[in-house]
């Protein structure tokens, strides 16, 4: 939902205008698969990062208008919370030094933020939840002042009947809670990339990037606490999925998905209309641009793999797949290896997806993921060819290989892929991501959120990766 819209309020005739735009678009993309007709391009990356602005005493604060009015960067826009402010990539051609290209970009955004919101007495974080963050921050008063953000809490809350959003998620610790709003989905925060490919693989790289997920989810994890409660080691991935819950249990709105695509990814986009209701119309249809109800429909369905259509400027459409598994954090050279290890894997696996997808089922994969997001690297999964592994093992000895291949496949510059898969080898081997170094950090110190906030926001200034943070 990252295009702003002129209301937040809507009538009936407005659902009914975007659902007839949106089956006659729905038609038009399935033309565009039939005919081969997607703009055919190299291997692009490219990325978001969701982060926080927080005092010095390490507590959300709402002053992202004031942030983004003395940034004035089109890489760096709103989020649905006020204390919320996401960082963009410009697009990379993957190959040669695409990924120290990446982080220089990102080191650059990152430092002039890092700036800006010291001139407003702040400090900027990346962590998938923040540790300190409280039920009263999670209000609509810290909502973004933008029409989007208003009409998405509305229609959820009028999807829902009125009822509250029920919180329930069993893990170190239990917490039960309801909340009366979608700004709890404003907790979490992650680190979305993008692979933009060639059509003839975009099936292959989809389906890969959903077999992956969970390896990937247990090497990066890096949000344990919420509310003060040790819950999952990924507990960004049950907290967002039911932040938005409107109760179709074989339709959420945030979901793993339902199958592998089979032909292509329009197979997505017709799920998209046949499944998911309107949640949030555009009514300057007037104004619209190609594909723009399918594309801002896309946009209130997030699957943690998610298709896109982007649409460069002489109107050819293209495809790139969006991986959102990931959570904000722990640091800058963090964020580049683990797009390293995403692009490596997928690029790797896509090339021999057949024996992959012959021996693990969706079912299998989607379990995976959920067991991954919840034990971390102490989970094991199934995997092709072996027996139910522990995933550290499986990243050790097989997946980070593979990713060496799969970016040498692309041609990336061979001391990019030693010096950013060398930062995932050494996180995995030692067992500290992000996670098991706040877990540890409570265990010596004691339950002091606002404490630990402060602390990992100074080991995060220092730049070290995650592996190397001490106590």
């Amino acid at each position: 939902m990252g295009q702003e819209i002129t209301s937040s309020q809507f009538s009936a005739n407005d659902f009914n205008t975007f659902s007839n735009i949106l089956e006659e678009e729905t038609r038009s993309l399935a033309s565009l698969f039939k005919s081969d007709a997607f703009f055919n391009t190299e291997y692009i990356g490219g990325f978001e990062i969701e982060t926080i602005l927080v005092s010095h005493s390490g507590l959300p604060v709402p002053a992202n208008q004031t942030f983004l009015a003395n940034m004035n960067s089109p890489l760096v826009v709103h989020e649905l919370a006020a204390f919320n402010i996401e960082l963009n990539s410009t697009p990379v051609s993957l190959q040669e030094f695409a990924l120290s290209t990446m982080e220089v970009q990102l080191k650059s955004t990152w430092d002039k933020c890092r700036s800006i919101a010291q001139e407003l007495s702040l400090e900027i974080m990346m962590v998938g939840i923040l540790p300190s963050i409280k039920e009263q921050h999670l209000t609509l008063a810290n909502m973004s002042k933008l029409n989007r953000y208003q009409a998405l809490n509305q229609q959820v809350i009028k999807m829902r009947d009125g009822k509250p959003i029920q919180l329930h998620i069993d893990g170190k610790e239990s917490i039960r809670a309801k909340h009366h709003n979608v700004m709890i989905e404003s907790a979490c925060t992650s680190l979305q990339l993008h692979l933009q490919a060639p059509i003839e693989k975009a099936v292959d790289i989809y389906n890969a990037s959903i077999m992956v997920s969970a390896p990937i989810v247990a090497a990066t994890a890096n949000s344990p606490y919420f509310f003060g409660h040790d819950l999952w080691d990924e507990t960004r991935i049950p907290l967002f999925e039911q932040s938005v819950e409107l109760g179709d249990k074989d339709y959420r709105r945030v979901t793993f998905g339902s199958a592998y695509c089979n032909e292509s990814l329009f197979e997505c986009f017709k799920e998209n209309l046949d499944h998911y209701p309107v949640l949030v119309p555009l009514t300057n249809t007037e104004e619209k641009k190609y594909l723009d109800c399918l594309r801002f429909h896309n946009g209130t369905i997030w699957r943690w793999n998610r298709p896109l259509i982007g649409i460069d400027e002489d109107n050819n459409p293209h495809i790139r797949i969006e991986h959102r598994v990931i959570p904000s954090g722990p640091t800058v050279i963090d964020s580049i290896a683990n797009a390293a290890l995403y692009f490596g894997l997928v690029n790797k696996i896509s090339g021999q997806i057949t024996p992959y997808m012959e021996d693990l089922s969706f079912e299998n994969a989607r379990s995976n993921f959920y067991n991954c997001a919840k034990h971390g690297l102490s989970a094991e999964i199934n995997w092709p060819n072996k027996d139910i592994t522990p995933v550290r093992d499986l990243l050790l000895e097989e997946l980070i290989p593979l990713a060496r291949s799969g970016l040498q496949h692309l041609n990336i510059a061979a001391e990019d892929i030693d010096l950013y898969l060398s930062i995932i080898e050494h996180r995995v081997d030692t067992g500290q991501n992000g996670t098991k170094w706040q877990r540890e950090w409570i265990n010596k110190n004691g339950k002091d959120m606002n404490y630990l906030t402060r602390c990992y926001l100074e080991q995060q200034n220092s730049g070290c990766p995650v592996h190397e943070w001490t106590l």
